[in-house]
């Protein structure tokens, strides 16, 4: 945008044409990134003894790729071998590396399966997605990264943008000695908020790992956390770990939205609705010093699992691009799976969708 302003200078008239940068941003978020043995196994290139998944997002990249920020959770520990899945998952680094190819831009790390590789794990995960130029937030080598990086500030088209990021628990597993990972603890929270305000965060969104696998409801202590957390001045909650999709929420009024799950980006669970999810997309506008969320919509997702040349693949789909062309699968059967667990996840969208306004649409691109 240009604005013209005119000055009077020793009695001349004089033109300025001043150029402002667009204060838009959009976002974009996506649930469980696992990696089960059968992923692995897909990936694996026998011949060249590496593992290779950008096949796994050729089909949803040109989507993430259209926003200025995308944001996944990385429910899996990096480079700590042997790379097994569940229950105690690690991936080689190119799995993220793939992510960042189909243009996902930052991660948060902080979940149940953060400790999962003991101290080594939190550490090789870190090291890996510094590797690859990647920056990401919710678990940290030590106390004192936490202090310099946390919490983690966006800055886009003139926009700052607060990540913060924090998990439920660790499988009863303890907080590695010496290294940090964000917790559920509201005193602490709050005074990261405070925090993310000191340094002139303009929105401040929480990416949080909480409720109970496999419901499609949220349970009471994700709502009284939700409420707490829109006390405190955040603008938008963003919710991983049931492993199914549950309610968005988009309150206009008071300029917060919060999804209490996204369900699985890209997983091997496939009992419905485990096999789809969905990405949220976000419009964060600045005007006069206020920055407002302007647009909300979700983009639902599936993954597809055919057999190429008798070994199984993985595919994440955007599913309103294909739930109309059943040419494209293998099978009937696949075709029919993939609107079998739509038929599940809308419902949960529209029915339990209390927000005013509802997000009554879906989107391929912003």
């Amino acid at each position: 945008m240009k604005l013209q302003i005119y000055s009077l200078i020793t009695g001349l008239l004089i033109l300025h044409t001043v150029a402002f940068s667009q204060q838009k941003v959009s976002l974009l978020f996506m649930g469980d990134v696992m990696g089960h043995d059968g992923q692995l196994a897909a990936a694996y290139n026998s011949q060249k003894q590496t593992y290779e998944f950008d096949t796994c997002f050729s089909y949803i990249a040109p989507i993430i790729r259209s926003y200025d920020i995308a944001i996944a959770n990385l429910e899996v520990t990096l480079n700590c071998t042997p790379y097994k899945g569940y229950p105690s998952f690690s991936s080689p680094a190119s799995l993220a590396a793939a992510m960042v190819h189909a243009g996902v831009t930052n991660f948060v790390t902080a979940n149940n399966h953060s400790a999962d590789r003991g101290k080594k794990g939190v550490i090789n995960t870190l090291d890996a997605l510094d590797s690859i130029g990647v920056i990401s937030t919710g678990t940290f080598r030590n106390s004192e990264e936490r202090n310099l990086l946390y919490p983690l500030i966006l800055e886009k088209n003139g926009i700052r943008i607060a990540v913060l990021n924090c998990t439920y628990g660790l499988n009863g597993l303890p907080v590695p000695e010496g290294t940090v990972i964000n917790l559920i603890d509201t005193t602490q929270i709050k005074q990261d908020i405070a925090r993310a305000k000191s340094v002139n965060a303009e929105c401040i969104i929480m990416c949080i790992h909480w409720g109970l696998e496999y419901q499609l409801s949220p349970n009471a202590e994700q709502i009284s956390i939700a409420n707490f957390l829109k006390k405190q001045g955040v603008h938008a909650v963003i919710g991983s770990h049931p492993h199914v999709v549950q309610r968005a929420e988009w309150d206009t009024t008071n300029n917060f939205f919060q999804v209490f799950s996204l369900g699985n980006f890209i997983s091997n669970q496939r009992t419905q609705p485990r096999d789809g999810g969905m990405m949220i997309a976000l419009d964060i506008e600045k005007k006069n010093d206020t920055v407002t969320i302007t647009n909300a919509g979700y983009i639902l997702t599936w993954v597809y699992t055919p057999s190429v040349d008798t070994k199984k693949q993985f595919y994440v789909l955007p599913v309103s691009q294909y739930e109309q062309n059943p040419d494209f699968f293998d099978s009937p059967v696949s075709f029919s799976t993939m609107n079998n667990c739509m038929n599940i996840i809308r419902p949960v969208l529209e029915k339990e969708n209390i927000a005013t306004p509802e997000i009554r649409f879906e989107t391929t691109t912003k």
